[in-house]
């Protein structure tokens, strides 16, 4: 499912233009980066919890050349399924 695709599914069952749709979606979206940029934990009854683990520096190897290199430590974003997502996935 894309972006448009979940617009429409959004807009069938709300009730809401697709126009309205997509401002509600993209909303949504900034207000979860916003979120996880400052570092706060999302928690979606129901759903799921997003949150942000720090990777730490570590060493690697280039594939091309076989040498060493340092690869610097990052942050990213981490998605973990509720249980009633899980129930239904299953």
């Amino acid at each position: 499912m894309n972006k448009s695709e979940l617009i429409d599914q959004i807009a069938a069952a709300s009730g809401l233009s697709k126009g309205d749709s997509k401002k509600a979606l993209d909303a949504t979206v900034k207000a979860l980066k916003e979120a996880l940029v400052k570092g706060d934990k999302i928690a979606l009854v129901g759903f799921g919890t997003f949150s942000v683990n720090e990777r730490p520096a570590r060493e690697g190897i280039n594939p091309a050349t076989k040498q060493k290199i340092q690869i610097a430590a990052k942050k990213v974003a981490k998605f973990k399924a509720g249980a009633e997502l899980t129930n239904e996935l299953n």
